[in-house]
Protein backbone atom coordinates (compact mmCIF):
# COMPACT_ATOMS: atom_id res chain seq x y z
CA UNK A 1 0.00 0.00 0.00
CA UNK A 2 2.96 1.91 -0.06
CA UNK A 3 2.87 2.72 -3.58
CA UNK A 4 2.57 5.56 -5.07
CA UNK A 5 0.30 7.46 -7.90
CA UNK A 6 2.04 10.02 -9.67
CA UNK A 7 0.70 12.55 -12.53
CA UNK A 8 3.21 15.21 -13.22
CA UNK A 9 4.62 17.03 -10.34
CA UNK A 10 1.72 15.44 -8.03
CA UNK A 11 2.36 12.45 -5.93
CA UNK A 12 -0.85 10.90 -3.39
CA UNK A 13 -0.69 7.97 -1.83
CA UNK A 14 -2.97 5.08 -2.65
CA UNK A 15 -3.43 4.91 1.23
CA UNK A 16 -4.64 8.39 1.33
CA UNK A 17 -7.10 7.63 -1.53
CA UNK A 18 -8.32 4.85 0.48
CA UNK A 19 -9.11 6.96 3.58
CA UNK A 20 -11.01 9.32 0.96
CA UNK A 21 -13.38 6.65 0.79
CA UNK A 22 -16.83 6.41 2.94
CA UNK A 23 -16.59 3.46 5.31
CA UNK A 24 -19.63 1.90 3.56
CA UNK A 25 -17.60 1.58 0.20
CA UNK A 26 -14.77 0.30 1.60
CA UNK A 27 -16.48 -2.68 3.41
CA UNK A 28 -18.39 -3.33 0.19
CA UNK A 29 -15.37 -3.53 -2.09
CA UNK A 30 -12.73 -6.01 -2.24
CA UNK A 31 -10.66 -4.03 -4.97
CA UNK A 32 -10.52 -0.24 -4.98
CA UNK A 33 -10.06 0.53 -8.68
CA UNK A 34 -7.80 4.48 -8.73
CA UNK A 35 -8.15 6.64 -11.42
CA UNK A 36 -5.84 9.19 -12.07
CA UNK A 37 -4.67 10.99 -15.19
CA UNK A 38 -5.95 8.18 -16.98
CA UNK A 39 -3.84 5.84 -15.35
CA UNK A 40 -5.77 2.85 -13.36
CA UNK A 41 -4.26 1.13 -10.61
CA UNK A 42 -6.65 -1.83 -9.26
CA UNK A 43 -4.86 -3.15 -5.70
CA UNK A 44 -6.74 -5.46 -3.67
CA UNK A 45 -7.50 -4.45 0.03
CA UNK A 46 -5.81 -6.81 3.07
CA UNK A 47 -7.96 -8.79 5.27
CA UNK A 48 -6.86 -6.23 7.92
CA UNK A 49 -8.41 -3.45 6.06
CA UNK A 50 -11.75 -5.16 5.13
CA UNK A 51 -12.17 -6.37 8.75
CA UNK A 52 -11.20 -2.86 10.12
CA UNK A 53 -13.96 -1.21 7.77
CA UNK A 54 -15.93 -3.64 8.42
CA UNK A 55 -16.26 -4.19 12.30
CA UNK A 56 -18.99 -2.75 14.19
CA UNK A 57 -17.15 0.79 16.51
CA UNK A 58 -18.30 1.47 19.98
CA UNK A 59 -19.57 4.61 18.33
CA UNK A 60 -22.26 2.56 16.25
CA UNK A 61 -22.55 0.35 18.96
CA UNK A 62 -23.63 3.28 21.62
CA UNK A 63 -26.13 4.48 19.19
CA UNK A 64 -27.84 0.97 18.69
CA UNK A 65 -27.87 0.33 22.32
CA UNK A 66 -29.13 3.37 23.33
CA UNK A 67 -31.47 4.66 20.30
CA UNK A 68 -32.97 7.21 19.01
CA UNK A 69 -34.95 8.17 22.49
CA UNK A 70 -31.72 7.76 24.14
CA UNK A 71 -29.73 10.50 22.51
CA UNK A 72 -28.39 12.22 25.77
CA UNK A 73 -27.16 8.49 26.91
CA UNK A 74 -25.23 7.99 23.54
CA UNK A 75 -23.53 11.54 24.07
CA UNK A 76 -22.76 10.90 27.64
CA UNK A 77 -20.69 7.37 26.24
CA UNK A 78 -19.66 9.22 23.45
CA UNK A 79 -17.50 11.40 26.12
CA UNK A 80 -16.66 9.00 28.10
CA UNK A 81 -14.93 6.58 25.19
CA UNK A 82 -13.10 10.14 24.28
CA UNK A 83 -11.78 10.25 28.04
CA UNK A 84 -10.58 7.04 28.28
CA UNK A 85 -8.75 7.73 24.98
CA UNK A 86 -6.65 10.55 25.80
CA UNK A 87 -6.38 9.12 29.68
CA UNK A 88 -4.72 6.03 27.22
CA UNK A 89 -2.04 8.27 25.48
CA UNK A 90 -1.29 10.78 28.64
CA UNK A 91 -0.58 7.06 30.19
CA UNK A 92 1.37 5.78 26.64
CA UNK A 93 3.33 9.35 27.12
CA UNK A 94 4.18 9.10 31.14
CA UNK A 95 7.87 8.49 30.58
CA UNK A 96 8.35 10.63 28.12
CA UNK A 97 6.47 13.47 29.35
CA UNK A 98 7.77 13.53 32.86
CA UNK A 99 4.40 12.57 34.24
CA UNK A 100 5.02 9.52 36.33
CA UNK A 101 5.95 9.67 39.76
CA UNK A 102 4.42 11.37 42.85
CA UNK A 103 2.82 14.32 42.55
CA UNK A 104 3.19 15.35 46.80
CA UNK A 105 1.15 14.01 49.36
CA UNK A 106 -1.64 12.31 50.20
CA UNK A 107 -5.79 12.43 48.70
CA UNK A 108 -8.07 13.05 51.36
CA UNK A 109 -8.85 9.30 51.81
CA UNK A 110 -5.28 8.63 52.73
CA UNK A 111 -3.87 7.08 49.53
CA UNK A 112 -0.88 8.72 48.17
CA UNK A 113 -1.40 10.88 45.04
CA UNK A 114 0.54 10.37 41.64
CA UNK A 115 0.93 13.05 38.76
CA UNK A 116 -1.06 10.71 36.41
CA UNK A 117 -3.73 10.64 38.83
CA UNK A 118 -4.29 14.08 38.40
CA UNK A 119 -4.38 14.26 35.34
CA UNK A 120 -6.74 11.41 34.48
CA UNK A 121 -9.46 12.74 37.07
CA UNK A 122 -8.87 16.22 35.08
CA UNK A 123 -9.03 14.95 31.85
CA UNK A 124 -12.71 12.21 32.93
CA UNK A 125 -14.00 15.80 34.71
CA UNK A 126 -13.09 17.52 31.38
CA UNK A 127 -14.93 15.08 29.10
CA UNK A 128 -17.86 14.29 31.83
CA UNK A 129 -18.87 17.73 32.35
CA UNK A 130 -18.58 19.18 28.38
CA UNK A 131 -21.02 16.27 27.44
CA UNK A 132 -23.76 18.59 28.85
CA UNK A 133 -26.02 15.66 30.30
CA UNK A 134 -24.26 15.19 33.39
CA UNK A 135 -25.49 16.73 36.99
CA UNK A 136 -23.34 15.14 39.54
CA UNK A 137 -19.68 13.52 39.80
CA UNK A 138 -17.85 11.81 42.25
CA UNK A 139 -14.96 10.62 41.92
CA UNK A 140 -12.04 8.72 44.29
CA UNK A 141 -9.44 12.12 43.83
CA UNK A 142 -12.51 14.52 45.08
CA UNK A 143 -13.51 15.06 48.60
CA UNK A 144 -16.56 16.10 47.76
CA UNK A 145 -19.02 15.70 44.65
CA UNK A 146 -18.93 18.07 41.65
CA UNK A 147 -22.30 19.54 40.98
CA UNK A 148 -22.47 20.77 37.66
CA UNK A 149 -24.11 24.40 37.39
CA UNK A 150 -27.25 24.13 35.75
CA UNK A 151 -26.63 25.72 32.02
CA UNK A 152 -24.49 22.58 31.63
CA UNK A 153 -26.50 19.85 33.57
CA UNK A 154 -28.56 17.20 32.19
CA UNK A 155 -30.14 13.79 33.22
CA UNK A 156 -26.94 11.63 34.42
CA UNK A 157 -24.76 11.11 37.73
CA UNK A 158 -21.23 9.51 36.94
CA UNK A 159 -19.53 8.08 39.94
CA UNK A 160 -16.20 6.71 38.53
CA UNK A 161 -12.27 5.79 40.05
CA UNK A 162 -10.15 8.21 37.01
CA UNK A 163 -6.96 5.75 37.56
CA UNK A 164 -7.41 2.46 39.43
CA UNK A 165 -4.43 1.06 40.24
CA UNK A 166 -2.32 3.98 40.35
CA UNK A 167 0.33 2.42 42.57
CA UNK A 168 1.29 0.27 39.83
CA UNK A 169 1.51 2.99 37.17
CA UNK A 170 5.01 3.59 37.68
CA UNK A 171 6.03 0.01 36.89
CA UNK A 172 4.11 -0.51 33.98
CA UNK A 173 1.48 -2.88 35.17
CA UNK A 174 -2.04 -2.49 33.50
CA UNK A 175 -4.25 -0.02 35.68
CA UNK A 176 -7.65 1.33 34.44
CA UNK A 177 -11.17 3.68 34.64
CA UNK A 178 -13.88 2.51 36.74
CA UNK A 179 -17.24 4.17 36.18
CA UNK A 180 -21.41 4.15 37.20
CA UNK A 181 -23.87 6.07 35.57
CA UNK A 182 -27.21 6.50 37.38
CA UNK A 183 -29.69 8.61 36.22
CA UNK A 184 -31.14 11.76 38.49
CA UNK A 185 -33.92 11.87 40.47
CA UNK A 186 -34.66 15.44 40.34
CA UNK A 187 -35.71 17.09 37.54
CA UNK A 188 -35.08 20.74 38.41
CA UNK A 189 -31.88 22.75 39.14
CA UNK A 190 -28.35 21.67 40.09
CA UNK A 191 -28.40 18.19 40.92
CA UNK A 192 -28.13 16.73 44.61
CA UNK A 193 -25.79 14.25 46.28
CA UNK A 194 -29.31 12.28 46.89
CA UNK A 195 -29.34 11.59 43.05
CA UNK A 196 -26.19 9.67 43.24
CA UNK A 197 -25.95 8.00 46.94
CA UNK A 198 -28.45 5.24 45.97
CA UNK A 199 -27.84 1.29 46.04
CA UNK A 200 -26.35 0.02 43.18
CA UNK A 201 -29.37 -1.57 41.90
CA UNK A 202 -30.45 1.74 40.23
CA UNK A 203 -27.38 1.84 38.17
CA UNK A 204 -28.43 2.19 34.58
CA UNK A 205 -24.72 1.74 33.16
CA UNK A 206 -21.29 1.17 33.60
CA UNK A 207 -18.30 -0.28 32.87
CA UNK A 208 -13.95 0.15 32.64
CA UNK A 209 -11.24 0.60 30.15
CA UNK A 210 -8.15 -1.13 31.05
CA UNK A 211 -4.62 0.17 30.29
CA UNK A 212 -2.45 -2.27 29.58
CA UNK A 213 -0.42 -4.34 26.39
CA UNK A 214 -3.84 -2.68 24.54
CA UNK A 215 -6.70 -0.56 25.57
CA UNK A 216 -9.48 -2.23 25.96
CA UNK A 217 -13.41 -1.27 27.54
CA UNK A 218 -16.08 -3.32 28.86
CA UNK A 219 -19.39 -1.98 29.23
CA UNK A 220 -22.73 -2.84 30.45
CA UNK A 221 -26.16 -1.30 30.21
CA UNK A 222 -27.95 -4.11 31.83
CA UNK A 223 -28.59 -6.56 29.20
CA UNK A 224 -25.55 -8.41 29.06
CA UNK A 225 -21.39 -7.22 28.68
CA UNK A 226 -19.69 -5.88 25.64
CA UNK A 227 -16.31 -5.81 25.08
CA UNK A 228 -14.19 -3.58 23.06
CA UNK A 229 -10.40 -2.82 22.01
CA UNK A 230 -8.79 0.42 20.80
CA UNK A 231 -7.60 0.00 17.30
CA UNK A 232 -4.80 3.22 17.26
CA UNK A 233 -4.84 2.94 13.47
CA UNK A 234 -8.19 4.41 13.51
CA UNK A 235 -8.87 5.60 16.87
CA UNK A 236 -11.54 3.52 17.53
CA UNK A 237 -12.84 1.33 20.01
CA UNK A 238 -13.82 -1.87 17.90
CA UNK A 239 -16.64 -4.54 19.19
CA UNK A 240 -14.84 -7.74 20.03
CA UNK A 241 -17.75 -9.54 21.45
CA UNK A 242 -19.91 -10.64 24.73
CA UNK A 243 -18.22 -11.24 27.82
CA UNK A 244 -19.39 -14.12 29.78
CA UNK A 245 -17.99 -16.25 32.55
CA UNK A 246 -17.15 -19.98 31.82
CA UNK A 247 -20.00 -22.00 32.40
CA UNK A 248 -18.09 -24.77 34.27
CA UNK A 249 -16.52 -21.67 36.59
CA UNK A 250 -13.56 -21.48 34.10
CA UNK A 251 -10.00 -21.52 35.15
CA UNK A 252 -9.38 -22.48 38.74
CA UNK A 253 -7.72 -19.00 39.93
CA UNK A 254 -8.16 -17.11 43.13
CA UNK A 255 -6.93 -13.41 43.16
CA UNK A 256 -6.26 -11.67 47.08
CA UNK A 257 -3.63 -9.97 48.54
CA UNK A 258 -2.59 -12.63 51.25
CA UNK A 259 -0.69 -10.27 53.01
CA UNK A 260 -3.71 -9.23 54.53
CA UNK A 261 -4.54 -13.06 55.93
CA UNK A 262 -3.58 -12.34 59.65
CA UNK A 263 -6.04 -10.16 59.87
CA UNK A 264 -8.70 -12.11 57.54
CA UNK A 265 -12.24 -14.02 59.26
CA UNK A 266 -12.03 -17.70 59.59
CA UNK A 267 -14.09 -18.80 56.93
CA UNK A 268 -11.49 -16.21 54.34
CA UNK A 269 -8.99 -18.00 55.79
CA UNK A 270 -10.60 -21.32 55.00
CA UNK A 271 -11.70 -20.84 51.71
CA UNK A 272 -7.76 -20.02 50.95
CA UNK A 273 -6.06 -22.67 52.65
CA UNK A 274 -8.82 -25.23 50.73
CA UNK A 275 -8.39 -23.86 47.17
CA UNK A 276 -4.34 -24.23 47.79
CA UNK A 277 -4.94 -27.50 48.78
CA UNK A 278 -7.40 -28.42 45.54
CA UNK A 279 -4.64 -26.88 43.07
CA UNK A 280 -5.65 -23.44 42.47
CA UNK A 281 -3.49 -21.19 41.14
CA UNK A 282 -2.53 -17.55 42.73
CA UNK A 283 -2.62 -14.30 40.55
CA UNK A 284 -2.92 -10.87 41.97
CA UNK A 285 -2.26 -7.89 40.02
CA UNK A 286 -2.68 -5.04 43.08
CA UNK A 287 -5.23 -3.63 40.47
CA UNK A 288 -8.95 -4.01 40.54
CA UNK A 289 -9.26 -3.83 37.14
CA UNK A 290 -7.01 -5.93 35.83
CA UNK A 291 -7.85 -8.56 38.52
CA UNK A 292 -12.15 -8.54 37.65
CA UNK A 293 -10.75 -8.27 33.86
CA UNK A 294 -8.79 -11.89 34.09
CA UNK A 295 -11.28 -12.97 36.45
CA UNK A 296 -14.30 -12.44 33.90
CA UNK A 297 -11.94 -14.08 31.02
CA UNK A 298 -10.71 -16.92 32.76
CA UNK A 299 -12.96 -18.10 35.75
CA UNK A 300 -11.86 -18.06 38.85
CA UNK A 301 -12.71 -15.68 42.26
CA UNK A 302 -11.31 -12.28 43.60
CA UNK A 303 -11.62 -11.16 46.98
CA UNK A 304 -11.04 -7.95 48.84
CA UNK A 305 -12.39 -9.11 52.26
CA UNK A 306 -13.23 -7.17 55.34
CA UNK A 307 -11.11 -7.79 57.58
CA UNK A 308 -10.17 -6.76 61.13
CA UNK A 309 -7.60 -3.24 59.77
CA UNK A 310 -10.73 -2.60 57.50
CA UNK A 311 -14.05 -3.58 59.38
CA UNK A 312 -16.15 -2.11 56.39
CA UNK A 313 -13.37 -3.46 53.54
CA UNK A 314 -11.36 -0.89 51.54
CA UNK A 315 -12.60 -0.52 48.12
CA UNK A 316 -15.38 2.07 47.36
CA UNK A 317 -18.94 1.43 47.09
CA UNK A 318 -19.58 4.05 44.74
CA UNK A 319 -17.03 4.00 41.86
CA UNK A 320 -15.10 0.14 42.18
CA UNK A 321 -18.17 -1.86 44.27
CA UNK A 322 -20.98 -1.05 42.47
CA UNK A 323 -19.91 -1.20 38.85
CA UNK A 324 -17.93 -4.08 39.39
CA UNK A 325 -20.69 -5.91 40.40
CA UNK A 326 -22.82 -5.05 37.76
CA UNK A 327 -20.50 -6.13 35.11
CA UNK A 328 -19.82 -9.14 37.37
CA UNK A 329 -23.14 -10.57 37.29
CA UNK A 330 -24.55 -9.51 33.99
CA UNK A 331 -21.32 -11.70 32.81
CA UNK A 332 -23.35 -15.09 34.86
CA UNK A 333 -21.41 -14.31 38.42
CA UNK A 334 -21.82 -13.23 41.75
CA UNK A 335 -20.63 -10.45 43.39
CA UNK A 336 -21.38 -10.32 47.22
CA UNK A 337 -19.68 -8.70 50.49
CA UNK A 338 -19.22 -11.75 52.22
CA UNK A 339 -20.12 -11.05 56.05
CA UNK A 340 -20.73 -7.88 56.40
CA UNK A 341 -22.51 -5.49 58.87
CA UNK A 342 -23.73 -8.82 60.56
CA UNK A 343 -24.96 -10.57 56.91
CA UNK A 344 -24.07 -11.55 54.31
CA UNK A 345 -25.12 -9.44 51.56
CA UNK A 346 -25.56 -8.99 47.33
CA UNK A 347 -22.87 -5.81 46.46
CA UNK A 348 -25.19 -3.70 44.32
CA UNK A 349 -27.42 -4.23 47.52
CA UNK A 350 -25.52 -1.96 49.44
CA UNK A 351 -26.96 1.26 50.64
CA UNK A 352 -24.02 3.76 50.87
CA UNK A 353 -24.08 6.71 53.78
CA UNK A 354 -21.64 8.98 52.05
CA UNK A 355 -20.13 8.85 48.53
CA UNK A 356 -16.70 7.08 49.36
CA UNK A 357 -18.42 4.52 51.52
CA UNK A 358 -16.68 1.66 51.51
CA UNK A 359 -17.63 -2.67 51.76
CA UNK A 360 -16.18 -5.78 51.10
CA UNK A 361 -15.85 -7.35 47.70
CA UNK A 362 -16.21 -10.80 47.00
CA UNK A 363 -16.54 -11.60 43.27
CA UNK A 364 -16.57 -14.42 40.44
CA UNK A 365 -17.39 -17.11 38.96
CA UNK A 366 -21.01 -18.64 40.70
CA UNK A 367 -18.25 -22.38 41.21
CA UNK A 368 -15.84 -20.20 43.50
CA UNK A 369 -18.30 -17.56 45.59
CA UNK A 370 -20.78 -19.77 46.44
CA UNK A 371 -18.22 -22.13 47.80
CA UNK A 372 -16.89 -19.50 49.35
CA UNK A 373 -19.94 -18.24 51.09
CA UNK A 374 -21.13 -21.33 52.02
CA UNK A 375 -18.11 -21.45 54.76
CA UNK A 376 -19.77 -18.88 56.56
CA UNK A 377 -23.11 -21.15 57.49
CA UNK A 378 -20.69 -23.81 58.58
Amino acid sequence: MSRLLTSGSSAISFGTLLSSLSTRQMAAAHEVISVLDGHVVDEPLTDKQIKRTSALTLTQHIVAECGASELQLALLFNNIQNGCKVIAHSIQEAGIAGTLGMAGGQNFTGDEVKKLDIISNEIFVHSLKSSGVCSVLVSEENDEPILVKESMSGPYCVAFDPLDGSSNIDCNVSVGTIFAVYKRRTTEGVGEVADILRPGTDIIAAGYAMYGGACELVITWGNGVRRYALDPAIGEFILLGNVEFPKDGGKKIYSCNEGNSLYWDDAIKQYTSLVKDQGYTARYVGSMVADIHRTLLYGGIFYYPADKKSKKGKLRVLYEGFPMAMITEQAGGVASTGMFEGKIQRVLDVVPDNIHARCPIIMGCKRDVEALLALYSK
